[in-house]
């Protein structure tokens, strides 16, 4: 097969276990934000829930992944501009993120005026909880932002420059990953490129991978684990740039063995996917029993070649040959907007005496009774079709209009 035919089957391949692997990484990511709130499974759901993190790094190494077989494919060259790759890319993070936040800032009004419990007295558009992880009592990193930060806060969203606010996570917390991928975004067409060349492939990825462990090692040695370094290591772009470059990295590995006929047999993929799950098991142990280092370690670095493996045995799998399982698996992809602050409240209201409402805001509010975990299904289940709606009739529709618009202004300039 010549280069232009290998590079356009390359292009057209679709990963779609990788798309379902996309859609579970999101859906635990609700999870972990959520399970942990139900004071009936409180002594166990931190075994479930405290590797959450281990989704997002994994995310930020799948972006990279199909980044760079969608723009790259065969060749060492990009297949489009930078600046019409930056609008695409523009185009499908802003009004997700705008609508989130703007979803999220009302659902926190509205909570806080309807009180429905006693912590949501407080809830607020100001309301922030210092990024820190030494132990410190709620009251001590309970903070609500003054006039001037609530300004600053909100054109660090507009302008998707939340995630370098490393003191504390504003509006909708979850959307500083979109924040750290836009920047991603901005230096892909510049480092993919160079990435690519290198050989000796699975050499940058160790090498990637202790670079990345600096920084948490700094943190250990140096600090008391407070703030600002925790939201550095959270979020910080730069810092969390590795996973972005190891998730090309990857791809690179990946392409070259498939040219030389060296994929993975299902034994190789079991072994693998079982050390997954050893490394899975032991870090949630380590940050439920061990010392507060574990945590910086694991959520910045340790955890890397697992979410490698993961990603790079589900690239193996075949695609299905339903054409309606394609398509699920394409919708399911997008899902990742959730919706557990409104829904347990309205289950509270549920369990109460809800015909209150209709004469008595106030007494229906008081009369409101506890969130079931037997509900908790039907969140989940509800939260996944508000997901594929919201993208494909708003976000989708945004997008394209972005684009059309956008798109030919970029084009005009290039000439």
């Amino acid at each position: 097969m010549d280069d232009s035919r290998s590079s356009a089957a390359s292009r057209t391949q679709r990963f779609y276990g990788l798309e379902w692997l996309r859609f579970l990484l999101g859906l635990y990511i609700v999870i972990f934000h959520t399970l942990h709130t139900y004071p009936s499974i409180s002594d166990w759901s931190g075994y479930v829930t405290n590797v959450g993190f281990f989704s997002t790094s994994a995310f930020f190494v799948l972006s990279g992944f199909l980044l760079t077989h969608v723009y790259f494919g065969a060749t060492g060259a990009m297949r489009e501009p930078a600046r019409s790759f930056w609008v695409k890319r523009f185009s499908n993070l802003y009004p997700l993120h705008i609508g989130s936040v703007l979803l999220a800032m009302a659902i926190s009004s509205l909570v806080g005026y309807l009180a429905i419990t006693d912590q949501d007295a407080g809830a607020s558009i100001r309301f922030v909880l210092y990024d820190v992880n030494d132990g410190s009592s709620m009251a001590s990193i309970t903070h609500y932002m003054s006039n001037p930060e609530l300004v600053l806060n909100i054109l660090l969203n507009l302008t998707l420059l939340h995630a370098w606010n490393p003191f504390y996570l504003t509006f909708n917390p979850v959307t500083w990953s979109i924040s750290t991928l836009f920047f991603f975004y901005l230096v892909f067409p510049w480092i993919a490129p160079r990435l690519l060349k290198i050989a000796a492939l699975r050499r940058a990825l160790a090498i990637t991978n202790l670079v990345y462990l600096i920084p948490p090692l700094l943190v250990i040695a140096l600090t008391d684990f407070g703030a600002p370094e925790t939201g550095l290591l959270h979020r910080n772009p730069i810092i969390r740039l590795p996973e972005f470059v190891a998730g090309i990295l990857l791809y690179a590995l990946y392409r070259q063995r498939s040219r030389e006929g060296r994929l993975l047999s299902p034994g190789q993929q079991a072994l693998l996917l079982g050390g997954v799950a050893v490394a899975v098991v032991i870090g949630s142990w380590l940050l439920q029993h061990g010392a507060h280092a574990w945590y910086y370690l694991l959520h910045n670095g340790f955890f890397l070649p697992a979410q490698l493996a993961l990603i790079y045995v589900v690239a193996h799998w075949p695609s299905p040959e339903s054409h309606r399982v394609k398509r699920l698996a394409t919708r399911l992809g997008g899902a990742s907007l959730p919706l557990f602050v409104i829904f347990t409240r309205a289950e509270r209201v549920l369990a109460g005496e809800p015909s209150l409402c209709l004469t008595s805001v106030s007494r229906c509010m008081d009369a409101a009774g506890p969130a079931s975990l037997w509900a908790y299904p039907v969140f989940l289940a509800v939260t996944v079709v508000f997901c594929m709606l919201f993208q494909e009739w708003v976000v989708v529709r945004i997008r394209h209009w972005l684009q059309r618009r956008l798109l030919p202004l970029v084009k005009a300039e290039s000439r």
